[in-house]
């Protein structure tokens, strides 16, 4: 849980720097889960006012942590507009499933400390 909360305080909307895999894939699987929650009762209450204005909440930091895991990867973060293209942004889930490039790079020093 804490992955997912210091994406929401400490990294907002910080686009610059790198974050490793387990950074990005906790905050998708808790926001993933609380997605689908709120979706199920927000079904049963208000018919989708809930869940849309938590989507609306964490769009800035999904797209934030997705750009820093690009940029572990020794990627731009303007990739991610991959994503808007069909079955071209399956090359997306790649980049963000292999290995942080090991020691620094042009967007920032290794998050896992570790040096070439």
């Amino acid at each position: 849980m804490n992955w997912y909360l210091d994406v929401l305080k400490k990294k907002y909307a910080d686009f610059s720097g790198r974050a490793h895999r387990t950074e990005f894939w906790m905050f998708a699987l808790i926001n993933f889960i609380i997605a689908i929650v709120l979706a199920v009762v927000d079904s049963f209450i208000t018919g989708g006012l809930l869940y849309g204005l938590y989507a609306l909440g964490v769009l800035i930091p999904s797209i934030a942590v997705g750009a820093r895991r690009l940029h572990d990867t020794d990627k731009s973060g303007w990739m991610l507009l991959l994503g808007l293209i069909p079955l071209v942004g399956l090359v997306l889930l790649y980049f963000f499933v292999i290995d942080s490039q090991p020691g620094p790079n042009k967007y920032g020093p290794n998050p896992k400390g570790v040096n070439a």
